[in-house]
């Protein structure tokens, strides 16, 4: 395989890594936007040993650390503070690193400055359209403004709804699973809670109503966001522009039964500005046969390939490892190591089984945030009770396991 032209469809974080990664290997592509600028907007992301192992890997690890608040729990208490249990999200002793909650703009801002400092292309203001032809060598693709431009890969980066994915499975659509997070973020000191300081994430249960979730976040811990899941019927997408411009209903939302989960939320709700108030309808793209098309030049990944909801937190964290798993075997069919279809089907094989026991723990979460007479019937129960299991998420060695499936096609 000759040395790859790759267009990556989509600025965001995956494909502004997927980037980053390919040029760690020698493998040039250039990035297409159809915004005219980077999208600084969202709220924080959180990012876990496994991804933060990818960010080391490319150089990016200490501005990131730098940029976010520093923490390896997330605790679950009673409204009187009593704690119910732990969720390891990171360690620096156990797994290398601690877990890092940061701004999704600050994070694109490191990563972006990395790619500028590189020369790597980035192109604003061209959006994607349609796959014009596919041979066995190269991709033509043209954007909406009717140009053509032609690469051996176009990788489609571009989240959950997808231009390229159309090009894979015209029929497919994200499935809406009925709950939305809604989430705001207020100055520290607005904030009281009487059972010591508020250090590591809170998932504060009130018998009955749910959970509500409350998390340091800066570097400083100067600004607390918190927030409440919310079941509600799918809207379309002037719907949900609407439900996000009643920032009064998500107020009232986001203050309805405070005292029930105690002063902190009494106290973090008592002042929200409308600024920060954000709405995540929770979101899953069905489970796809192949992340590729059938002559292996289109390829998706990240929330376009296998949209998780941020139960975990861990959204962000697969994109992250999709992208670096991905530069490896790319890498190695550039150089004649192995066959990129053998690779193609190693990469999605792993990333889908992991993807597979994420969504499990997602609905685990779920299910323990939700009040007792709202949650699901059947197997809700044991679900809710089944202990946590981290160590098959923050422990793998991707560039080993690279390595170990390539020694194994040649042995």
């Amino acid at each position: 395989m000759s040395t790859p032209e790759v267009a990556i469809i989509g600025a965001g974080l995956a494909g502004l890594t997927l980037a980053l990664a390919l040029h760690k290997q020698g493998i040039n592509a250039t990035i297409y936007e159809s915004r005219s600028a980077p999208l600084n907007i969202g709220g924080a992301v959180m990012l876990s040993p496994n991804a933060l192992k990818v960010l080391d890997a490319l150089d990016l690890y200490q501005d990131v650390r730098g940029r976010g608040y520093n923490f390896d729990l997330l605790k679950v208490v009673k409204v009187d503070g009593e704690l119910i249990e732990t969720y390891e999200f990171g360690g620096k002793e156990k797994y290398g690193y601690q877990a890092n909650r940061c701004y999704r703009y600050e994070l694109i801002d490191v990563i972006l400055s990395k790619i500028k400092s590189l020369g790597i292309p980035v192109v604003f203001g061209r959006k994607y359209a349609r796959v014009v032809e596919e041979t066995e060598d190269h991709v033509v693709w043209e954007s909406t403004d009717g140009k053509q431009s032609t690469a051996s890969f176009l990788v489609g980066a571009d989240g959950i709804h997808s231009t390229v994915r159309k090009y894979l499975y015209p029929d497919v659509e994200p499935k809406f699973i009925g709950m939305a997070g809604i989430t705001s973020a207020v100055p520290a000191g607005q904030v009281t809670y009487p059972y010591g300081k508020i250090d590591q994430p809170l998932t504060i249960t009130a018998e009955g109503k749910g959970a509500f979730v409350i998390a340091p976040q800066k570097p400083d811990a100067s600004e607390m966001f918190f927030g409440k899941q919310k079941r509600i019927d799918e809207l379309d997408r002037e719907g949900w522009d609407k439900f996000l411009a009643d920032k009064e209903g998500l107020v009232k939302f986001l203050q309805e039964d405070a005292e029930a989960f105690g002063e902190v939320a009494v106290t973090a709700t008592s002042k929200i500005p409308h600024d920060k108030i954000n709405v995540w309808p929770f979101y899953v793209i069905p489970h796809l046969d192949r992340w590729a098309s059938q002559k292996r030049r289109v390829v998706i990944l990240g929330d376009a390939a296998h949209a998780i909801p941020p139960s975990a937190g861990q959204g962000i964290n697969q994109a992250f490892e999709d992208v670096y798993m991905f530069s490896l075997l790319l890498a190695a069919a550039k150089t004649g190591g192995v066959n990129f279809e053998d690779a193609l089907t190693f990469w999605q094989g792993f990333r889908q089984d992991r993807v597979n026991k994420i969504l499990e723990l997602n609905k685990q979460i779920d299910l323990r945030r939700m009040p007792k007479g709202t949650r699901p019937a059947g197997l809700a129960d044991e679900v809710v009770q089944k202990e946590f299991d981290l160590q098959w998420l923050y422990e793998p060695d991707f560039k080993a396991e690279v390595e170990n499936w390539i020694r194994s096609t040649k042995s």
